[in-house]
């Protein structure tokens, strides 16, 4: 029993992983060997960056590479070459040249990186900020192939680069860090003070030996907890992808700080979301149980960062895969019943590189980009529903496991799941 329902999907608990037919596991197979595809098609043979979309249909965008996608690509790397997508050397060499050109030549700030680069020079794009989330998701990229790949220079390399970050000059003035750095203004009026993607920076940087984030920063900010027919967890004004993004990398099962289980928070929150937008299908009759996933991706007019409940928007119909896909882990039945419906019913949905980043059946608007950190976290957390190996190379780093030590995590065996 969680939060007052009985749970029957499957979720991986405190240690367990879900049961998968063989169908189902071909389907997640297909979902992340293409899922991958992306990632080594779309990155620069010449430094390793990755694309932050691609047109899959049409005329592509061009050379912009993000640092989230980025740090996803690495991951990718490790997950093909357990998968036996990518041979060994290759996925090898792949992983050395990003993180050479990571080391020798990508800009950065203190150690901090611009959110957005040329992916085939590193320069700096768009005016884009030194972004403190998106290199923490570069480097959970970045320490996953220092434990995957058994190599000396890709553990010298990482070491480098994540040594590199100063968190203490993050924090110089305040617990609670800041979004970014721009060399025109300084440091951005924004802070990360409310539960959100933000725990894989804060535990990295308690982590860090070399410059390390204070003690306390972990207890700063803010946890805020909703209700929504009777199930209670700690949430924000934001989309879903909030609470899946930390855990594609930190293994939070079976583990608990002073205020909560984070995993288990995260399948409430999923399960919430689920119900929400079945309850969404008498606005917008898409909607249903087999149909569900809203979070922050393209629409028909632009990027919009939406969600809920409370309702984020506005909505309008959209259904986004990765909503479904980021949350394999914590509700497997139901997140798979929602993909494989999109893959069978919507062939528009799905391309070369799996599923385009959004679509609305009621408008008959399909998205002809794919993103990559939306394909990016599919993949991620499809795999760790399958056999928890992300999860399980990550958390090999001494600095992840430090991180959550001084953030007071300790293990406690929860509840069991009924069905």
């Amino acid at each position: 029993m969680l939060g007052g329902v009985s749970w029957g999907s499957g979720a991986a608990g405190s240690g367990g992983l879900p049961a998968f037919s063989e169908d189902q596991d071909k389907f997640l197979d297909d979902l992340e060997r293409v899922g991958c595809l992306y990632f080594t098609e779309q990155s620069s043979p010449q430094t390793g960056l990755v694309r932050d979309r691609f047109k899959a249909r049409g005329n592509d965008r061009g050379g912009v590479a993000s640092i989230a996608a980025t740090g996803f690509g690495l991951t990718a790397l490790c997950i093909a070459e357990s998968r036996g997508y990518l041979p060994h050397a290759q996925a090898r060499d792949r992983a050395l040249t990003a993180l050479r050109f990571v080391w020798k030549k990508l800009p950065n700030h203190r150690g901090f990186f611009f959110h957005f680069a040329d992916m085939n020079t590193g320069a700096r794009q768009w005016d884009s900020e030194v972004s403190s989330v998106d290199t923490a998701i570069l480097l959970c990229g970045v320490l996953t192939c220092r434990r995957f790949f058994h190599n000396q220079e890709i553990d010298d390399l990482s070491d480098a680069i994540f040594n590199r970050v100063d968190w203490s000059w993050l924090s110089e003035d305040t617990d609670l860090l800041p979004h970014g750095w721009m060399p025109e203004v300084g440091f951005l009026p924004y802070r990360w003070d409310l539960y959100s993607e933000l725990m894989m920076m804060y535990l990295l940087g308690l982590g860090s030996s070399t410059h390390p984030l204070p003690a306390e920063t972990w207890n700063a900010w803010k946890r805020v907890t909703f209700d929504y027919e009777g199930l209670r967890y700690i949430g924000a004004f934001a989309p879903l992808f909030v609470h899946q993004y930390s855990q594609a990398w930190f293994d939070f099962r079976g583990k608990r700080d002073r205020y909560a289980d984070y995993f288990r928070n995260s399948i409430i929150a999923t399960e919430v979301h689920r119900r929400f937008c079945i309850e969404l299908g008498k606005q917008f009759p898409d909607y249903s149980a087999d149909l569900w996933g809203i979070t922050a991706s393209d629409s028909e007019h632009g990027y919009v960062a939406w969600g809920g409940p409370p309702a984020v928007g506005p909505i309008d119909g959209t259904v986004v895969p990765c909503a479904a896909g980021g949350s394999l882990p914590f509700l497997p039945q139901d997140c798979l019943e929602v993909l494989q419906n999109i893959r069978n019913h919507y062939r528009e949905a799905w391309c070369r590189y799996g599923f385009v980043d959004a679509f609305n059946p009621l408008k008959k608007w399909y998205d002809s980009d794919v993103i990559g950190i939306d394909t990016g976290i599919s993949i991620l957390m499809a795999e760790n529903a399958r056999s928890g190996m992300v999860w399980e190379t990550f958390m090999k780093n001494p600095e992840a496991r430090r991180g959550m030590e001084r953030a007071g995590f300790e293990p406690y065996t929860p509840e069991t799941p009924k069905g």
